[in-house]
């Protein structure tokens, strides 16, 4: 699996990765700086919500869905393993490919909403959909379908629980079965419950976990804000310096940062686009806009915050320690012991919320499979299953499993935003010239677009 994996991330999807993410931010002339303002104010756009008995959710709430899947395990136990493969300079190229990657989170959430299908009482869509209607491969739609369900539901939610489980009993010793047991049935609880349950429950967790461990980072950077630059060049010359390059450490440093920044931002893989799709919005491009702003505020916030405890506190980064209980020696170097207790408890807010936030990237996916609803009844109880697997099963299968079924759904998601991401570009183009017009919330018809009216079903 791990020899696999090495092959996979080292030879194909990094290239994959950097060469999709520099083409689309050529492409769109550096959308995610230039329109960062932008971003910002959509957050709090209200531009219609549909029909009163239709349940559409806001762009806050599928934002925050979102930012549910990529604020998690990636932020306190992958940045961590990522140190502490790839030393210090990985944090660099978590960097970059959050900096250049988030093109790629615009154009694919863009292409979501612009395919988007109408369902029972909401809008569905994804990558699965824009495959089928945009590329006409209809067995392309159910690859991708049968991948992210295999890695959201299960290999992800695996990954979860385990570092849960970790931190728990780093923090008070607690057996990993009990605490397994208790996710599992918290799980089960909120997802029988539906995407507006998970809505709801996202879009009120979510900016609390993270604006707490913010807060945190912040007050420990502050007071140590002299070492700053040391820790900053630390970084860089990890990521570039000669000694690394003679020993082969750029190139791991590199794939570890890509890796682990793919896992925790998600630009490009295929996912945010699901719950992308969902929202009730006047233009395509306000949600890619809106999740274009996810990618930034989970790596270079979040992320960066994490990497900069550890390497502030001179935790050991010789592999001694590894995941999320790095994050907690860290921190109890840093504040005492009360920081790996912290750290139980943000990460359990973090990973849960993901553990819900990805379930629903796989109920979409189900439903574009089959509507029988008794499948849906079945998935559900076997990611609740292997929530429980993960929470007993060792770090290293779990991430490894995680990393493979991750990577091929990178790889099929790329393919087909490449071929389709000229029609981001101009919805991009109609969206900044409404803009310079004087109108303050552009609208998109598909009559705009005669080449491709007929494909598209909800605009």
């Amino acid at each position: 699996m791990s020899l696999f994996n090495d092959v996979l991330w080292t030879y194909i999807l990094v290239a994959m990765l950097l060469g999709c993410a520099v083409w689309f931010t050529l492409k769109t002339r550096f959308v995610q700086f230039r329109m960062i303002g932008e971003m910002i104010r959509l957050l709090g756009d209200s531009a219609g919500k549909g029909d009163k008995k239709e349940k559409h959710i806001s762009s806050f709430q599928a934002f925050a869905i979102s930012l549910a899947s990529r604020v998690g395990t990636g932020n306190l136990a992958g940045v961590a393993t990522a140190i502490a493969v790839g030393g210090p300079g990985a944090v660099f190229w978590m960097w970059v490919i959050a900096l250049l990657g988030a093109s790629s989170a615009f154009v694919e959430s863009t292409l979501a909403q612009l395919y988007k299908v109408k369902g029972k009482d909401s809008f569905v869509g994804g990558p699965a959909y824009y495959m089928k209607k945009g590329l006409k491969k209809p067995w392309m739609g159910m690859l991708f379908a049968v991948l992210i369900t295999i890695t959201f539901g299960f290999a992800f939610n695996s990954v979860q629980s385990n570092t849960i489980c970790a931190a728990i009993e780093h923090a008070f010793g607690f057996n990993h079965v009990p605490v397994g047991i208790i996710i599992t049935a918290l799980t089960l609880a909120i997802i029988f419950g539906g995407i507006q349950r998970i809505a709801k429950v996202s879009s009120i967790i979510v900016p609390v976990m993270a604006l707490g461990y913010i807060g945190l980072a912040l007050v420990i950077v502050t007071i140590n804000i002299t070492r700053l630059p040391g820790v900053i060049e630390t970084i860089v010359s990890h990521a570039f310096g000669w000694q690394q390059a003679l020993g082969g450490g750029i190139g791991v440093a590199l794939m570890q940062g890509i890796k682990r920044g793919l896992f925790s931002n998600e630009a490009g893989m295929g996912s945010a686009p699901n719950v992308a799709a969902t929202a009730f919005v006047s233009h395509p491009v306000k949600q890619g806009l809106i999740q274009t702003l996810g990618v930034f505020t989970d790596t270079l916030i979040i992320c960066t915050c994490t990497a900069f405890i550890i390497l502030f506190s001179g935790a050991p980064l010789d592999g001694s320690t590894n995941g999320v209980q790095l994050t907690q020696h860290a921190l109890n170097n840093e504040i005492g012991a009360s920081g790996g207790i912290f750290v139980a408890i943000a990460l359990f807010f973090f990973a849960f919320s993901s553990i819900i936030g990805n379930y629903y990237y796989g109920e979409a996916n189900i439903r574009y499979i089959t509507r029988q609803r008794w499948v849906v009844y079945v998935y559900r109880i076997l990611v609740g299953a292997m929530v429980l697997f993960g929470a007993l099963a060792s770090l290293d299968f779990v991430w490894n499993m995680a990393d493979i079924t991750m990577g091929l759904m990178a790889i099929c998601n790329l393919i087909a935003i490449s071929f389709l991401g000229k029609y981001a570009f101009r919805l991009l183009t109609d969206y900044r010239n409404q803009k310079k017009s004087g109108i303050k919330s552009p609208v998109f018809t598909k009559d705009k677009m005669k080449d491709i009216e007929k494909d598209i079903e909800c605009w």
